[in-house]
């Protein structure tokens, strides 16, 4: 497949020229920072370009959200980074925000508006949904036509905001061969590295959490993990190294798989 290069649009620069973006493309610190996650966002930058949707992403003006300090009981430090991004919100008129990780989508949606941050929140697997249904994404099904995917719910985006058909869609239009783990939905095991798990020693135990997990999705003997979550990739990407299976399974964000049906 060919690489596809583009200029993703920074806020600081449409405004210098008295443009606005419709949509705050939110990148997350995983997007920005993690090597396996940075593939994730160039992948729904690549889509957000080749559907010539109206973004801009903040460069080095966006920060953390602080759900990590928050979640980890820096209560100080969290406040600190949401105030100091309602500004920045503020300064630029975002109304629109489109994140691609769970816990960005969570703390925008439900905890900035405690400190006057109320803005349209949208989880891109939501928005994926949206342009498939309008018929503005058309997806050859003859790429992944023969390959079995199984989807792991992130705990950020089902149980705790109830997103859990939206994914299904998408990955039913890009493949007929869908299977659910045995726990999914409201009933989906975590990863085990939300709620600040990821920056800390594993507690005592029989079995880590992702190790489980990982057991559900390999029952399925699907061919591709498909996740919507960079702890969670994080996560489903060391339980197939676990067991040995990281050459012939492979863990792919719902982004990826659009990217490459699209063939961009």
């Amino acid at each position: 497949m060919e690489t596809i290069k583009i200029e993703v649009p920074v806020m600081a620069d449409l405004f210098a020229r008295g443009e606005k973006p419709e949509y705050l493309f939110w990148v997350g610190c995983a997007g920005a920072y993690d090597d396996r996650y940075k593939k994730v966002a160039a992948a729904f930058a690549k889509i957000l370009s080749y559907l010539d949707v109206n973004y801009a992403v903040l460069g080095k003006e966006e920060s953390c959200t602080g759900d990590p300090a928050r979640r980890a009981g820096n209560e100080m430090l969290y406040q600190m980074q949401a105030l100091q991004n309602i500004e920045i919100f503020k300064a630029y008129e975002v109304q629109k925000i489109i994140t691609i990780c769970p816990h960005c989508y969570n703390i925008f949606k439900n905890e900035y508006p405690d400190l006057g941050g109320v803005y349209e929140v949208i989880s891109y697997v939501d928005f994926l949904d949206g342009l498939i249904s309008e018929g503005k994404l058309q997806i050859d099904p003859q790429v992944f036509t023969n390959v079995t995917i199984t989807y792991h719910d992130p705990c950020y985006l089902g149980r705790a905001n109830d997103i859990y058909e939206s994914p299904r869609r998408v990955l039913n239009a890009l493949s007929g061969k869908m299977v659910e783990m045995h726990r999914n939905k409201s009933f989906a095991l975590c990863c085990g590295a939300g709620g600040g798990q990821m920056f800390k020693e594993a507690e005592k135990g029989d079995k880590e959490v992702f190790i489980e997990r990982i057991e559900d999705a390999l029952k399925t003997d699907a061919k591709v993990i498909a996740t919507s979550c960079p702890f969670c990739m994080t996560m489903m990407t060391d339980g197939l190294k676990y067991k040995n299976r990281e050459e012939e399974i492979k863990n792919y964000d719902i982004s990826e798989l659009i990217a490459q049906a699209l063939g961009i």
